[in-house]
């Protein structure tokens, strides 16, 4: 764990769109914390102690079926926070949160973050639209999982994991992205061999390496583009804001 420094701009989007203000009387509530490969930041259907701002790296967020097969249905990088039902008012969920990609976060305790949204009027007002981002994207990857080709989810689910990667390489197996796709390794091993011949990418020993983002931009489905755009526009100035 480490000592907080005294406040500055913070990499987490979210925080970093706060108006200093704000920020200033929130940062005595935050507490940086790492995130461990394989941690679990949310367990399902246990009470929420805390929200986490991601700093680096990133988590899927999981269900998991009573057969026990898992299937990713979002991620969360330094764009977003983990503990969304905190903020609408609930403290369960069915969704596993698990650290895919280790780093570091920001933790705000339950109860300080529900004191903040009283608090700070521009705080709670931008993580209300961070929810409805969120929402799109989860919709958005279960529309793509049911209607597009394995190649094409497999190029977007790249393209988000280096959006928050810190650099082109992504450290996944195969056997790891067909749970998160949720299909069978066998077709993972297709799709992925389909995006190296193209020079796309490069896999090997557990690790995907971005060769050729624009191509695979073009390769992906629109559902990558429509995901993006809408984080992006979370983050535009605000015409109201005055």
């Amino acid at each position: 764990m480490h000592s907080l420094p005294s406040p500055s701009r913070p990499r987490n989007r979210l925080l970093n769109a706060l108006p200093p203000e704000e920020l200033e009387q929130l940062w005595p509530r935050l507490e940086p914390v790492d995130l461990n490969l394989r941690a679990v930041v949310q367990a399902p259907a246990k009470p929420m102690q805390a929200v986490h701002f991601i700093e680096s790296g990133w988590c899927s967020m999981v269900a998991t079926l009573e057969n026990g097969d898992s299937a990713e249905v979002g991620i969360i990088g330094l764009e977003g926070m983990i503990g969304l039902p905190l903020l609408l008012d609930d403290e369960l969920d069915d969704l596993e949160g698990m650290v895919q990609s280790p780093g570091t976060a920001f933790r705000m305790a339950a109860p300080a973050f529900r004191e903040a949204l009283d608090e700070l009027p521009g705080f709670a007002r931008l993580l209300r639209r961070y929810s409805l981002v969120h929402h799109g994207q989860v919709a958005r990857t279960a529309a793509c999982n049911g209607r597009h080709l394995l190649n094409h989810r497999l190029a977007r689910w790249l393209l988000m994991a280096h959006d928050r990667s810190e650099d082109d390489i992504v450290p996944v197996t195969h056997e790891f992205l067909a749970m998160m796709l949720g299909v069978r390794r066998a077709g993972v091993t297709v799709a992925a061999s389909a995006l190296q011949k193209s020079g796309l990418i490069r896999y090997a020993s557990g690790r995907v390496t971005i060769t050729d983002r624009p191509g695979l931009e073009a390769a992906s489905c629109e559902c990558y583009h429509v995901v993006r755009r809408a984080e992006e526009r979370l983050f535009e100035p605000r015409r109201d804001a005055n």
